[in-house]
């Protein structure tokens, strides 16, 4: 056991996921350990993750027979955990955050003694960050919605899929059902900012650029996932700013 575990949902991923990636990275990094999350998946994800487990140290699997999402997925491999671990994480089964920039993160929180970080795709010189114009767009729009008028914490990107969390926050701001399913990210930021105040935040989240994130074709979110965001964002600026 490792004092860190980065947790990896699955659904439908047999055809995505990088077996050989994780198979080099863990047998040359046991720095943290992997539990991916079968999320009711329909094809044979539980059988590709069940031989991949087999062949690597610190890997475990929670295997959830009905499709709940993204974000309740993880909020339930979350609470679930019985080790005590230091730092919670999650990320895409995709990789399209490379296995090195999640440790990367979990040494800046260590050493930074920071208790939420966030991988940011914003491009700096010699990143290689690779995102679709007309997400990218989307993205920036509702990142600058949230930030001004919910979050106020001048975070540039609130939805990148690579966070790495204290685990005595993580068990608080995890604890309720989120309101949203694709936009839980902003959720965990908001319910921090709400239950330990903004100076918290300020001294305690660290958003961190990425030197590696390519978008992936198979992407998850749908075209009506777009036209319900303004909803959304009236729902998230509405509970959460009443409760400021």
């Amino acid at each position: 056991m490792t004092d860190s575990c980065i947790i990896i949902p699955c659904y439908n991923e047999a055809n995505r996921l990088n077996i050989e990636a994780y198979k080099t990275f863990q047998k040359q990094n046991k720095s943290f350990d992997l539990l991916f999350v079968n999320d009711g998946s329909t094809d044979n994800t539980l059988s590709v993750i069940n031989n991949l487990k087999a062949e690597l140290p610190n890997t475990s699997i929670l295997n959830f027979k009905k499709n709940s999402g993204k974000a309740e997925a993880i909020r339930q491999s979350v609470l679930s955990l019985e080790y005590n671990y230091k730092y919670i994480g999650y990320l895409d089964a995709d990789l399209s955050t490379p296995l090195s920039e999640i440790l990367r993160l979990l040494n800046i929180a260590k050493t930074e003694n920071k208790r939420f970080v966030l991988g940011s795709r914003i491009k700096v010189l010699d990143a290689s960050i690779k995102r679709k114009v007309y997400r990218h767009f989307f993205g920036r729009l509702v990142a600058t919605f949230i930030d001004s008028l919910v979050l106020k914490l001048e975070i540039y990107d609130t939805q990148c899929g690579a966070k790495i969390i204290n685990r005595e926050l993580a068990a608080s701001i995890f604890k309720e059902e989120f309101k949203t399913k694709w936009l839980f990210d902003v959720e965990l930021l908001a319910r921090t900012k709400k239950g330990f105040g903004i100076a918290y935040c300020k001294n305690n989240i660290l958003e961190v650029p990425l030197n590696q994130w390519h978008d992936t074709e198979d992407t998850r979110i749908l075209f009506i996932d777009f036209l319900k965001t303004p909803f959304v964002l009236i729902k998230l600026y509405y509970y959460y700013k009443q409760n400021d």
